[in-house]
């Protein structure tokens, strides 16, 4: 799994006009499930973003984690994270998780959001969405369950 991370000091997603998910500050997270990713991938990866110490502290440090500053999640499937772009004009999604799988992983990472007492909003899996971002820095991190420490 790939994250793609944003402290944000509002998000929110919309379908079709409609706004289907806000956040106030807090983390913008853009989610692609892989071929081969598990629940252990989702765990790791639930654990590294709410752990992460990326907001400041009273010295204008990056020492607060999500709890610490307060913050939400608006959390935003993405299979696009999972292409390749390395032959040719034209994207490849060869490694991305097939729809069911996918969004069961996702569903799996959200929850285990939820399960640590965090305010988590989502957009609409598979659906054509706008993601509305502000970013706060900006302060921008590629999360890999691949590239574990």
């Amino acid at each position: 799994m790939k994250i793609v991370l944003q402290r944000v000091l509002e998000a929110w997603v919309a379908v079709d006009g409609r706004q289907v998910g806000r956040i106030g500050r807090g983390v913008c997270l853009l989610v692609g499930v892989e071929k081969g990713d598990t629940p252990a991938d989702a765990a790791y990866l639930a654990r590294k973003t709410v752990e992460l110490r990326i907001f400041l502290d009273a010295e204008g440090k990056m020492n607060l984690d999500l709890a610490e500053a307060g913050g939400e999640v608006l959390a935003v499937s993405q299979f696009t994270l999972a292409a390749s772009v390395r032959k040719g004009r034209r994207p490849s999604f060869d490694g991305a998780a097939d729809p069911v799988p996918a969004a069961v992983l996702f569903d799996e990472f959200v929850r285990l959001v939820r399960e640590a007492g965090f305010k988590v909003e989502t957009g609409v899996f598979q659906a054509v969405m706008e993601v509305h971002i502000v970013n706060d820095g900006p302060v921008t991190f590629v999360l890999d369950s691949r590239a574990k420490e």
